[in-house]
């Protein structure tokens, strides 16, 4: 017995190193295909943001590729008009808001020097000292990353065009990628792996088309409340809690702890007070009503696991591996289910009446009455 206990726990420690050795390997190979990777979950992501209009559009008899191009158009107009509406607003408040910031930073070293504290100047000044030496030591290293800006700033470009081109694509042939996976996979995988890939799609359009309804309610509530109280930059943090919603949990605390700080380096600590208990408000509303309604029912992940993909997202890709993280998690548990049901499917004993037919099949004397002239 304790052989055979041993060989169990030999045979999956094999399995289980064999494993990670392939995650690692697929890790590695897809770290060197990120440039490539990327712009592909991007133009997914953004796909099934358009997809319904395109759709709409194809289904009222309008050529595909017309109707791929006047959705990517529009899209385009209306990215360009926000931030058209966002530049200048910008531009005209950020003196006075630097100069409320320095005001600030004032009344928080007061602040600091008065009691309970009492932080004399010496320790200030010594770790204002300690800060300007690690910026100066660090100056070889930001003039590096200037004169690679123009290089980095290319790479954007070519990203972006890509993400466009990957778009116009997706929306234009996507409804002939399913077919033609299942040619290519055979008929015995192609029909898991499109079933697999319907439900992915439906599951990161629900995803993608809740977390927006959820992020303009936020954006719009909290949007509100700052221009009423006539808090600078108002319409940039409306659109930061908008795109920052699309990050579950840490993009929304990031986005309302920004409007906070705005509000009160800006209008005061009143102020800044109404603002965080509107921004706790709109949260709860979101958190206890909105995504329970709109969230669908293949999407459910624990507020653990939304946490730790975050988490981990942005550990190893900044904030496009956060924004990201989800959709990603979201996909692979919609694998993960797809692969339970098979395996409960494939190992669940019969019922009776399968029992009875099969038993039926395999005797066709069984189950025939006494006496029966069969």
């Amino acid at each position: 017995m304790i052989g055979d206990g041993l060989l169990w726990l030999a045979k999956w420690a094999l399995c289980i190193v064999a494993i990670a050795a392939g995650a690692w390997v697929l890790g590695t190979i897809a770290g060197r295909l990120w440039v490539v990777l990327l712009p592909v979950a991007l133009a997914v992501v953004v796909t099934t943001i358009l997809w319904p209009a395109t759709r709409w559009l194809t289904a009222h008899r309008m050529r595909p590729a017309l109707a791929a191009t006047i959705t990517l158009v529009s899209f385009l107009a209306l990215v360009a008009g926000v931030i058209a509406l966002i530049v200048p607003s910008v531009a005209d408040q950020a003196p006075e808001l630097a100069d409320k910031s320095t005001a600030g930073v004032n009344q928080v070293r007061d602040w600091i020097q008065g009691p309970p504290l009492n932080i004399r100047d010496e320790q200030l000044d010594s770790a204002v000292d300690a800060i300007v030496s690690r910026l100066q030591s660090s100056g070889t290293q930001i003039a590096n990353g200037v004169f690679t800006g123009v290089s980095t700033a290319t790479s954007v470009l070519i990203a972006v065009f890509l993400v466009l081109v990957l778009v116009f694509f997706f929306l234009k042939d996507g409804p002939r990628l399913l077919p033609w996976m299942h040619v290519v996979c055979g008929n015995r995988s192609g029909r898991h792996v499109e079933a697999v890939l319907e439900r992915v799609w439906a599951t990161l359009g629900g995803f993608i088309r809740t977390q927006a309804i959820v992020s303009l309610v936020d954006a719009v509530l909290i949007g509100a409340a700052l221009f009423i109280l006539d808090v600078p930059l108002a319409l940039v943090l409306s659109v930061i809690t908008f795109v920052g919603g699309f990050v579950p949990m840490v993009g929304a605390f990031v986005a309302g702890a920004l409007a906070v700080l705005v509000a009160l380096v800006g209008n005061g600590f009143t102020t800044a007070l109404i603002v965080l208990g509107v921004v706790i408000a709109v949260q709860q509303l979101e958190g206890n009503v909105l995504q329970p309604v709109l969230q669908s029912r293949s999407m459910e992940l624990h507020p653990v696991i939304v946490l730790l993909a975050v988490t981990a997202g942005g550990s190893l890709y900044g904030i496009t591996g956060a924004f990201l993280a989800v959709p990603v998690v979201a996909m692979i548990a919609v694998v993960l289910r797809y692969l339970g049901e098979q395996i409960d499917a494939a190992t669940s004993p019969p019922d009776s009446a399968d029992c009875e037919t099969a038993a039926t099949a395999a005797d066709p004397l069984a189950g025939t009455p006494p006496g029966d002239p069969a």
